[in-house]
């Protein structure tokens, strides 16, 4: 007859830790757990019976924090042992259910007397993505959002933008003025000098056809800039 009594203390030690884990996130909320802790309440759903601490460590370690965690490339996550589609599915839709409470935020509400949440949202949508991408935030008279959408992709460090295209698109949604919004992977927000002559000629292309530019805002890593608040617009 076999020997269970290791597996069953490895079980019983496993499912303790799940349960003391589970009440202290009860009782304390995110403040009361650390990054991979965070990540092993999320497995647990993903890997019902094995022990993830080891895999969540594993990925705070490979990718940073919960944050760039949730929100890198899939690709990526599956260059991690451990790591496959049911998990992947796990991750994003974490990041998911954040976007579109975000989202959730800024809709239906004056764009410039939500700035918080709008920051909120950016920061959410594209402040741990790996290459640059540009994004334009189309506004109606009253200021409220009519559309959000990703205008370039580009590398890690240049997206191209042609303002043109930028008037073009906002013509065709009806829009009366424009939030601009990209990100520096390298966390750093601040803005360069090829952003800031952009920025001009886009803000020109806007200005000749009756299209505001309220603000360009660069987002970084728990960091942000705004053309606006540095007098660049």
């Amino acid at each position: 007859m076999a020997d269970t009594g290791a597996s069953e203390t490895a079980d019983d030690h496993r499912a303790g830790h799940r349960a003391r884990l589970k009440q202290r996130f009860l009782d304390g909320g995110a403040d009361a757990v650390a990054d991979y802790e965070l990540l092993e309440l999320i497995l647990f759903l993903a890997i019902p019976r094995s022990d993830v601490k080891p895999l969540a460590k594993a990925l705070i370690a490979r990718f940073g924090g919960f944050g760039e965690v949730v929100s890198a490339d899939p690709a990526r996550l599956r260059e991690v042992k451990g790591v496959g589609d049911t998990v992947i599915v796990a991750l994003k839709s974490v990041q998911a259910a954040a976007l579109k409470l975000a989202r959730g935020r800024v809709l239906n509400r004056p764009a410039i007397s939500s700035w918080t949440a709008l920051l909120d949202y950016c920061t959410a949508a594209m402040g741990f993505n790996t290459t640059e991408q540009f994004r334009i935030l189309f506004l109606d008279k009253k200021n409220l959002l009519i559309a959000d959408e990703v205008q370039q992709k580009g590398t890690v460090d240049h997206t191209p933008v042609y303002p043109r295209e930028v008037v073009k698109r906002a013509l065709e949604l009806g829009a009366s003025a424009l939030i601009l919004v990209h990100n520096h992977p390298s966390g750093d927000p601040t803005p360069s000098g090829a952003d800031i002559a952009m920025t001009k000629q886009i803000e020109e292309a806007a200005r000749a056809v009756g299209i505001r530019l309220h603000d360009h805002l660069v987002i970084g890593q728990g960091a942000h800039a705004s053309f606006k608040s540095l007098g660049l617009l």
